[in-house]
């Protein structure tokens, strides 16, 4: 079942019994046939969310502080992505008022997420805003404390991103803060990713972070493991040496080879190899792979693979075996070509090797 077709023929009638049950003056019929038309099954997810958000408020003929009561009524049968349509009437019709939209998204993100409909209140009140935010990054609902973050992410995906805070995002630090060592993973996955959006546009200021964080607490280590993926990827050495893994000296990698050197899109090849550790002690490695993938217009983009974070005792070596599939994918198309697959030890490059892909 597709996505959008959560919101389905029997949830507008189920919705529109509920608010009846609520608000007697509710019209069912209008609603559901108003929604329910020869347009519906061509609407997408976000467009049937919004369809039924405006026709929410087209049937609640009331004022907004009004309309917030009738929902606050309902909200709790409705959880996940159908529980959605809560606070994006709160993002459409609430940003006038603010204190009544404050208090509808404390109660509507526990049943789904206000993510989404927080961040024009933050443009628009950035002030207030974060002040509640910071608040409630110290509730003890997880869902309020997951919120705080996720909801002013500078680049939150699916969303339109917070300008004000790519270019400076000071005022989310507070509350990152104080969920560094949060006890939910839901919400240390938030921090995480918070972290890795700001550092896309401010390294330094991550890396001091983090840097500062590591070894506090184990969630917190692990929200700094997380955050820094992107710098990792990257082979950033200040990003490495919060773990230990900025130096390559002594390891290297030998008979790195590959079960075909000619391949068809769809298919896979097997490459194995060896990792030596040539130094007089144990040395921690990360080890990774990236493969320079054909562009359309004949250049090559590479995409890096992580294969494993270990340890290895002085002289000695560790063979590994890995399959690489060629195959289309939604996220990546592939062209003809001859594609390279370089082993990286610690952030620096070592053996390479070419393949022929063929159309």
């Amino acid at each position: 079942m597709n996505l959008k077709d959560e919101y389905n023929k029997a949830f507008i009638e189920e919705l529109s019994r509920k608010l009846k049950f609520v608000s007697t003056d509710f019209d069912t019929n209008s609603f559901n046939q108003s929604i329910i038309n020869s347009d519906w099954e061509h609407r997408e997810l976000k467009d049937r969310m919004r369809f039924i958000t405006t026709n929410i408020n087209t049937h609640l003929n009331f004022s907004y502080p009004k309309q917030i009561k009738i929902l606050s009524k309902v909200v709790a049968d409705y959880r996940g992505l159908k529980g959605m349509v809560f606070p994006d009437f709160v993002q459409v019709y609430g940003l006038n008022d603010l204190n009544t939209s404050l208090k509808a998204m404390e109660l509507f993100t526990q049943y789904s997420t206000a993510e989404f409909a927080i961040r024009p209140f933050i443009e628009k009140y950035p002030k207030e805003t974060m002040l509640q935010m910071l608040a409630w990054s110290t509730y003890k609902n997880e869902h309020l404390r997951r919120l705080a973050s996720e909801g002013c992410r500078p680049r939150l995906p699916w969303a339109s991103p917070l300008r004000n805070f790519i270019a400076n995002p000071n005022p989310a630090l507070p509350i990152l803060e104080n969920l560094k060592n949060d006890s939910s993973l839901y919400v240390r996955k938030s921090v995480a990713n918070h972290l890795n959006d700001i550092s896309k546009d401010h390294p330094n200021l991550v890396l001091k972070m983090t840097k500062s964080w590591y070894g506090e607490k184990t969630h917190t280590n692990w929200i700094v493991k997380h955050a820094l993926r992107t710098l990792l990827k990257k082979g950033d050495k200040k990003a490495l040496a919060i773990f230990g893994l900025d130096n390559s000296k002594n390891l290297e990698t030998t008979n790195l080879t590959l079960s075909q050197n000619n391949i068809k899109i769809g298919e896979y090849i097997h490459f194995e190899f060896d990792v030596l550790n040539n130094s007089k002690k144990t040395r921690n490695i990360r080890l990774e792979y990236k493969i320079a993938f054909v562009k359309a217009n004949g250049s090559a983009s590479n995409k890096v693979f992580q294969l494993s974070e270990f340890s290895l005792k002085a002289n000695n070596q560790k063979h590994f075996k890995r399959k690489q599939w060629f195959k289309e994918l939604t996220t990546r198309k592939h062209y003809p070509g001859e594609h390279k697959i370089t082993l990286v030890i610690n952030g620096d490059e070592k053996s390479k090797i070419g393949l022929i892909l063929s159309s």
